[in-house]
């Protein structure tokens, strides 16, 4: 299992890797917490949060990576199959930070059909 701080390292990797120009107005970064966060909007205890991307008036733009929710969902893979989710994932939330720079929001209405998918699979909640 990937530690926190291995986790964090692996961060900083995908991070150097990317273009400078993404994180214009990214003013808080990445930040990983430890928790494991559920989606609220869960059926079954089998929707997590994996990452968020915030903008927060007085906290500005940040994005958050959930440790334990990474842990839950992937913590069995192998180390580079773990990373390849965790850029996948910073990728999304820095989809969000892009189009939230630009007022577009064309992958909050994907996250959000998403989720209507994946809440008609439980017909009976």
């Amino acid at each position: 299992m990937v530690t926190v701080d291995e986790m964090k390292g692996m961060l900083d990797e995908i991070a150097a890797e990317l273009p400078e120009d993404l994180f214009l107005q990214l003013n808080g970064g990445i930040i990983l917490l430890p928790e494991v966060k559920m989606h609220p909007q869960r059926v079954n205890n089998d929707l997590y949060i994996l990452g968020e991307y915030h903008h927060e008036g007085n906290l500005g733009r940040f994005i958050v990576i959930y440790y334990g929710s990474f842990m839950r969902v992937y913590g069995n893979l192998p180390r580079e199959e773990l990373k390849e989710k965790l850029t996948g994932t910073i990728k999304h939330e820095f989809r969000h930070h892009l189009e939230d720079m630009a007022g577009e929001r064309d992958l909050e209405i994907e996250d959000a059909q998403y989720l209507e998918e994946y809440q008609s699979r439980y017909p009976d909640r």
